[in-house]
């Protein structure tokens, strides 16, 4: 082959090449100047608008009632039993009559004393009169003047004892069963029976010693019992121990809750909701917070435009979160599609008018 061909044939190819680079570069721009003056389709999501709610930051506790007042009915003296008022179950208010002692010895030596002291006064009154004409010493007249006051003295004493023989309720309350029966003999500080003041009842309960500068007496406290489901039961703190448990490392506390028709028994076990704090907060739900590396942030729609948005996230509660920076009231964020928003995404809703069911997944 010439030299002339081999050259020939050079020229060919270097053409052809030119010619056909000259063309990709030619059809490949035009494709991509398709694509973009071709608009991006807009994402389908849903939305949520930021409120305001109050949130309330709270702790778990479980604890047992007790009756505000519990005693024991016990007899001051010994003696037998000849009236007994009381039922379990019996509402008493105080002062009521609850038992009574057979009495009659107690009442004749109250007769005695007061016939004593009748006598003595008497004798008072003679010698006053002598002593007057100085008939007796100023010894005598003192000392038939400490007899008196003796007889005083002896006759107030046999009140007394009549008086515990009649056993009587120390305040109001709720008798709980009997211990003995009519007719019984007791002996002084046998029980008789309970009373218990239920008008309110103390649940006591234990606290880890982290929330000790957290909890206070007045704070509100709901308490719950499966005995009464679905239903509450408010109080308030009434008492903080001074002394934290060197092996368990929780302090007592005391809530007081009303019980005016006497639904709490004492003994009861109950779950406690301690309020610690209550504030109003910016919140969004959850689903709306992406977390990514050391930030976190939200998509805001801006005239149907997402637009990211670093936010400082505060307390959770009920799948809601609280934010304490990066939003305002009413601003409206997407917590469904966001695995396909990016930020300035053109952003379309559901048409709740729609007959079509479009199904909008966070994950898609």
């Amino acid at each position: 082959m010439t030299v002339w061909k081999q050259l020939l044939i050079v020229c060919l190819l270097a053409a052809a090449g030119y010619g056909g680079f000259t063309y990709y570069q030619h059809y490949t721009t035009s494709d991509e100047d398709e694509s973009t003056e071709r608009p991006a389709r807009p994402i389908l999501v849903e939305t949520a608008h930021v409120e305001s709610q109050m949130m309330v930051q709270s702790v778990e506790a479980v604890g047992t009632t007790r009756a505000l007042r519990s005693i024991s009915i016990v007899p001051l003296v010994s003696g037998r039993i000849v009236s007994l008022e009381i039922s379990p179950g019996q509402a008493v208010e105080v002062g009521d009559v609850l038992a009574q002692l057979d009495d009659r010895i107690a009442q004749a030596d109250l007769a005695e004393a007061q016939a004593r002291l009748t006598e003595q006064e008497q004798v008072l009154t003679r010698v006053r009169q002598l002593r007057e004409t100085n008939a007796v010493s100023q010894a005598s007249l003192d000392e038939v003047t400490a007899r008196l006051a003796e007889a005083n003295a002896q006759l107030d004493r046999m009140e007394q004892q009549l008086e515990d023989r009649t056993i009587r309720a120390p305040f109001s309350g709720v008798i709980g069963l009997n211990e003995i029966d009519l007719g019984a003999r007791v002996d002084e500080g046998e029980t008789l029976t309970r009373l218990d003041d239920l008008s309110q009842v103390i649940i006591e309960f234990s606290l880890p010693e982290t929330l000790f500068a957290e909890i206070a007496i007045g704070q509100p406290i709901s308490a719950r019992s499966a005995a009464f489901p679905g239903r509450a039961f408010a109080g308030t703190v009434s008492a903080i121990d001074t002394r934290i448990d060197p092996t368990s490392r929780a302090f007592r506390a005391r809530a007081i809750v009303p019980n005016p028709d006497g639904t709490l028994p004492a003994g009861m076990f109950m779950s406690l909701t301690l309020i610690l704090s209550e504030s109003e907060n910016l919140v969004v739900p959850e689903e709306a917070i992406v977390f990514e590396a050391a930030s976190t942030y939200v998509f805001v729609i801006v005239d149907d435009v997402a637009e990211r948005r670093n936010v400082t996230t505060g307390q959770r509660q009920s799948a809601i979160v609280a934010i304490n920076d990066g939003l305002q009231s009413g601003d409206e964020v997407v917590i469904r599609g966001l695995k396909r928003v990016r930020d300035g995404s053109q952003i379309n809703r559901p048409d709740p008018t729609s007959e079509t069911d479009q199904t909008v997944e966070n994950g898609s």
